[in-house]
């Protein structure tokens, strides 16, 4: 295999396109295109970034036959060109057939998979990007069982402006157990607490209502949370819902008064 079939397999198991390896590389496309077609070859100092990107060594670059891997020579660097910047590393090591490191930031859709995954779209276990998706997330869309960001939708815990999952932290909270500004779920707890079992906050909807302004089947009403028992709205959350886990009653109960 020569260098020119080499640079464009290559390119393409990497998911660049052309215009994409021109700015790593600071050349112009047209450039790319006639180093794949053979027109041309690229200089010294180009074909030492190439091999660094790529990972593999330069002789088997410049050899006939297939490249060989040089896992010491991963480029770890940012490569800057006029129309901005633009960053890639991905580690050698894997795991479950993901990189343990992937970092793709960059100007357009950049996407990072790995275990820890860094890129303005990025999917892994631990993922950090502007959309995130993973076990745990963090991004301003994050998605995963464990979530935080503007926009945060978790199976297990999600702490976001607007949130919603299992256990809510937000301006908007919704899910099962809500703490929030504006908080909906089976047990809430906000300025505006909405639930089916028990809301506790300034106005509060729920079966138990505990709050200034409320509305619900049982009601405990104070002007302050501070001025209503904690200990009687215990009893009542067990007696309406004893199988209710004991943290859950304390968090909805710790604002209140003694």
């Amino acid at each position: 295999m020569k260098f020119n079939e080499k640079l464009q397999k290559m390119r393409k198991e990497k998911g660049l396109s052309q215009e994409a390896l021109a700015e790593m590389l600071d050349v112009s496309r047209q450039a790319i295109s006639k180093w794949e077609s053979g027109q041309s070859y690229p200089e010294t100092d180009k074909l030492i970034a190439i091999s660094e990107i790529f990972g593999v060594t330069v002789d088997s670059l410049l050899k006939d036959g297939e490249v060989q891997d040089d896992s010491y020579n991963t480029s770890s660097t940012q490569f800057w060109t006029t129309r901005g910047s633009f960053f890639e590393y991905k580690s050698k090591r894997t795991f479950l057939d993901m990189p343990l490191v992937h970092v793709n930031i960059g100007l357009g859709v950049r996407k990072a998979k790995g275990v820890l995954a860094i890129g303005n779209i990025a999917t892994g276990v631990l993922s950090i990007g502007l959309v995130s998706v993973g076990f745990l997330a963090f991004g301003l869309l994050s998605i995963g069982l464990i979530g935080i960001g503007s926009l945060s939708l978790a199976l297990l815990v999600a702490i976001g402006a607007v949130s919603v999952g299992a256990f809510s932290i937000g301006a908007v909270a919704i899910g099962v157990v809500t703490l929030g500004a504006v908080s909906i779920g089976m047990y809430s707890v906000g300025a505006l607490a909405v639930a089916s079992r028990v809301a506790v906050g300034d106005h509060a909807y729920g079966h138990i209502a505990v709050g200034r302004v409320v509305d619900g089947a049982r009601e405990f009403i104070g002007y302050n949370l501070s001025d209503i028992s904690r200990y009687e709205v215990r009893a009542a959350i067990l007696e309406e819902y004893p199988n209710t886990d004991s943290l859950i009653v304390r968090l909805l109960t710790s604002p209140l008064g003694r």
